[in-house]
């Protein structure tokens, strides 16, 4: 308990606090440790994932301006079925968003390309979609046709999520971790998560 990022984690675990902030002076691993050890995942959840929010200043994507995305700071090879659940249960409970609308991202859109990496995605978009068939989720699509909503409609027709997209989960941890860093930077957003 002289840590604190166990202490933090034993006080949420009885109750007396929803959470912690603790990435700014501590590695991912640092503050994951205690949270697995003390708190643990969600019953059938086995996959850990870091969701980032992004406040961007373009109010024309998301839901005026933030995102959410997924997985951008834990497990390399996700289980993206299961990070598009609980990222998209995170932008309900942590973001406020009531209606989160899942892109599952990818170089294709509806077929567009074909590769193995596609073919990932398309099988952890029907997961997704079985797992929680309550949410809006897509996929596979890129992110202009996600974000826009004329590439969408050119793109996807039809799709309850395509140029409307507010949750986007990436592929991987590489790009993940590389689109959100460069959004922060290139387009001055704020990131927390």
């Amino acid at each position: 308990v002289l840590n604190p990022l166990y202490l933090g984690c034993l006080i949420i675990k009885n109750g007396d606090a929803d959470g912690q902030l603790a990435g700014a002076r501590n590695t991912t691993g640092d503050v994951l440790r205690p949270a697995l050890q003390i708190i643990k995942t969600s019953l059938g959840i086995t996959t850990v994932s870091g969701a980032m929010l992004m406040l961007t200043h373009a109010p024309e994507c998301g839901q005026n301006g933030l995102l959410v995305m997924g997985d951008v700071a834990v497990t390399p090879v996700p289980d993206a079925a299961q990070i598009a659940v609980c990222t998209a249960r995170t932008a309900q409970a942590v973001a406020g968003i009531e209606d989160p609308k899942v892109a599952m991202l990818s170089f294709s859109t509806k077929g567009s390309a074909k590769h193995e990496v596609v073919d990932k995605v398309v099988e952890a978009t029907r997961l997704a979609k079985e797992m929680a068939p309550e949410l809006n989720i897509d996929g596979e699509m890129q992110a202009d046709a996600a974000l826009v909503p004329s590439v969408g409609a050119s793109k996807a027709p039809g799709s309850p999520v395509a140029g409307e997209a507010n949750v986007l989960i990436v592929p991987s941890l590489e790009v993940g971790n590389i689109s959100y860093k460069l959004v922060q930077r290139l387009g001055h957003a704020d990131a927390v998560g």
